[in-house]
């Protein structure tokens, strides 16, 4: 890597780069938050900038998508058992009291113009997701649905806290939430290995969906959701929030622009794996519906510790590990800097380590893989902590490169991010603009139009990860067709875009 020089840079756009030195670095959840990336090197380029813009929110118009009928309990998921109890409301048993700023009085927006929202998982993410949507002031929570009684509790406490009240329905099984005509959209927020079975139902019974990533546990699962949200023509925003981070766009207009000369190779590193010792049995407790907590994954003895997201992502029965679940999020930056969205890789090929047998953690540790495109640079995908790459992702080209992650954008000199005609939104090639990542879902259900992370990129840069992580299992290079979304004459490499066996009776659905 070419070292930054020692001059010190000019900051420009002050009241932008004060709002951005306040907030902190984005999170989670969309949303500025102060936590910083996991692991990986500090870069220490003096090179840094913030851009100076004021952003509002473009929409992209959608192919004939119709409105959604929110009447429709048609096609629901078809099992053999029931999961769970019939739903409980917490409105139910008193009557609603109505303030004057819910009817529309004191400037507020009027429950019926207001998209309602059920909240499918209230964990820490959920609650996270939940919070942004509870400041929009057109949107209304309506319901929330979670097997964790002491998550529900939190939830109702932070509803109150919005609202004034916590009068919201309870759910313990998504169908019925899924199936409650008074829902618009739904924000999906569970445990990995439960991302497909709840949403796919719920894109179904035609709401429309913010998604957290990753997509699924598998590639087939993916496309399942994809059909879905085609079929019913729903509004599907991913969350992928750093697309609605004016740094990371700022940073792939420069590379689409040829302000860094023809793009030449795109390095992506995220954080890896780890392990912890095995977590002994415990006896599962009243608060807790532990079986269905599992769901579809295979049975699993209970520790509380595996409630914790900073746990189960790492557990092969309940995610894939970092290479997917932190790795959507820059591959989706590369993808977008590439000018690539809607396609995919010709050749991937990759090593890695996974843990020793005896551990709590069973998914992958660390990686290096590198994918090639037929147009397009090539992608070089590691975990962080590899010798020569820092975390984030970094465009180079032929004469300068930037690098950009959660904490800022850096370049290879002062005068490339000075140059009035470099800055973010005047250069030729404009990409969709966001501020706001729980807004611009909000705001495309209103105007009919594509979210700034929709479904067909969201797929793209989803399988990224998962054709790593099969390249490493195989150990070999591989051709993928991004036309046909396979592999070429490759059986044992296409059998792994299947999904797992489920446990019990649970099925995913096919909506195709």
């Amino acid at each position: 890597m070419r070292e930054a020089g020692n001059r010190r840079s000019r900051v420009v756009g002050r009241d932008t780069a004060r709002r951005l030195q306040a907030a902190g670095p984005i999170g989670d959840n969309g949303l500025p938050d102060n936590r910083l990336p996991q692991s990986g090197p500090k870069n220490r380029s003096k090179h840094f900038i913030t851009p100076d813009v004021s952003e509002g929110v473009s929409m992209m118009p959608m192919t004939q998508r119709p409105r959604a009928d929110r009447n429709s309990r048609s096609r629901r998921t078809t099992r053999r058992r029931f999961l769970g109890v019939t739903a409980a409301t917490a409105a139910a048993a008193v009557p609603w009291i109505v303030p004057s700023s819910v009817l529309g009085r004191d400037g507020q927006t009027p429950p019926s113009e207001k998209i309602t929202l059920g909240v499918l998982g209230v964990g820490d993410q959920g609650t996270a997701d939940m919070n942004a949507f509870l400041q929009i002031p057109d949107v209304r929570v309506v319901a929330i649905c979670d097997v964790n009684q002491r998550n529900i509790a939190a939830a109702r406490r932070t509803i109150a806290q919005a609202y004034g009240n916590d009068e919201v329905k309870i759910y313990s099984d998504f169908r019925e939430l899924n199936a409650d005509p008074t829902i618009d959209a739904v924000q999906m927020s569970l445990p990995e290995h439960w991302h497909s079975i709840p949403s796919i139902d719920a894109l179904m019974h035609g709401k429309h969906a913010y998604y957290e990533k990753p997509m699924a546990m598998s590639f087939e699962e993916s496309r399942r959701v994809r059909q879905a949200v085609r079929n019913r023509g729903v509004v599907f925003q991913f969350g992928t929030q750093q697309r609605s981070d004016m740094r990371f766009r700022w940073a792939s207009e420069l590379a689409l622009n040829g302000r860094l000369g023809k793009l030449q190779q795109i390095d992506v590193s995220v954080p890896g794996g780890r392990n912890k010792p095995v977590f002994p049995e415990q006896p599962v407790p009243a608060w807790i519906d532990w079986d269905r907590w599992i769901g579809p994954a295979p049975t699993t003895p209970f520790h509380e510790e595996k409630l914790i997201r900073g746990n189960h992502e790492y557990m092969s029965n309940f995610a894939l590990g970092m290479i997917v679940c932190w790795g959507v999020h820059h591959l989706d930056i590369a993808q977008w800097g590439n000018g690539i969205d809607l396609t995919g890789p010709h050749t991937i090929e990759g090593t890695g380590q996974f843990p020793q047998p005896g551990g709590a953690f069973d998914t992958i540790l660390n990686w290096d893989v590198r994918f090639e495109f037929e147009r397009g640079a090539p992608v070089r995908f590691v975990n962080d902590g590899t010798p020569g790459f820092e975390h984030g992702v970094k465009f180079s080209g032929e004469t300068g490169w930037v690098h950009v992650n959660r904490e800022r954008i850096v370049a290879s000199s002062d005068e490339l991010l000075q140059d009035p005609q470099n800055q973010v939104g005047t250069m030729a090639v404009k990409l969709p603009v966001s501020d706001h990542h729980h807004r611009n879902f909000i705001e495309a259900i209103r105007s009919q139009t594509r979210p700034i992370c929709d479904i067909e990129t969201a797929v793209r840069s989803d399988t990224l990860c998962l054709l790593a992580l099969i390249a490493v299992k195989t150990g070999r290079k591989l051709t993928w067709d991004p036309q046909t979304e396979r592999f070429v004459n490759d059986n044992d490499a296409n059998a792994m875009l299947q999904p797992r066996p489920c446990r019990g009776d649970w099925i995913i659905p096919d909506p195709a």
